[in-house]
């Protein structure tokens, strides 16, 4: 069995497809990082980040218990121990680096997109001119290789769509002002289309949804998200 860490963010949301994608037996357990649950000892020993999403899997390597933390090294995780959505051995080098693109560039600049226009408290020209560009020129490069492909690597479906899509998810929040973020970059669009359409992605979008994550924002939820921003707080 998986014990399976996660909120409704976009990257607890990709493993959650991979799960239910293999059928994989888990248990989900929430956490939520409005309230500061992600800094508890119990959690800082699963992922001393405090990030989600995180697993424990009990049958690990040997048949020990693993523990795993950031959504592609689990996403990895996953599909070389099940054998699936990692394409072939001579499609590593491309799953990898289409992979990494994904998680050094469109989440990390998403994520910086939505902090500067939703949550910073002076909206500052600059940096959101800087984050919205960048998503945009990321969306691009994966937009223009997607030209004449049905997925991202080698025609198949694999970790690198389930990637992308947990990101694409909240493309009102990246870049809004629109109401379809996407319509400039039509190859994407329809692979977050083709995605979001199985059956698996609607159940990973469905966990959680009944838990009552707290959703105002106050200084103590600021406190706990955006420790870094408050030097008295040890981490």
């Amino acid at each position: 069995m998986i014990r399976f860490y996660f909120n409704l963010a976009p990257n607890p949301v990709k493993v959650a497809l991979m799960l239910e994608e293999l059928g994989q037996p888990y248990e989900a357990i929430p956490v939520d990082t409005a309230k500061g649950e992600q800094h508890a000892p119990a959690f800082r020993a699963i992922n001393p980040n405090g990030k989600v999403p995180a697993i424990v899997d009990d049958q690990g390597p040997g048949g020990k218990e693993a523990r795993m933390f950031d959504s592609s090294a689990i996403l990895l995780y996953l599909g070389e121990k099940s054998g699936r959505f990692i394409g072939s051995p001579a499609d590593k080098p491309e799953l990898l680096s289409w992979l990494f693109f994904i998680a050094t560039g469109i989440g990390p600049f998403s994520g910086q997109a939505v902090h500067f226009q939703h949550a910073a408290p002076e909206k500052l020209p600059y940096a959101i001119n800087r984050y919205r560009r960048e998503i945009e020129r990321h969306y691009r490069v994966l937009d223009k290789h997607l030209n004449g492909r049905d997925f991202i690597v080698a025609g198949q479906y694999s970790i690198a769509d389930m990637s992308v899509w947990g990101w694409l998810t909240r493309a009102g929040r990246v870049l809004p002002g629109t109401d379809e973020p996407l319509a400039a970059f039509p190859n994407l669009k329809r692979l977050y289309e083709t995605v979001d359409a199985r059956p698996a992605a609607a159940r990973a979008r469905a966990v959680g949804k009944d838990h009552p994550f707290k959703k105002e924002v106050d200084e103590a939820v600021k406190r706990a998200m955006y420790p870094s921003n408050y030097p008295e707080i040890a981490m």
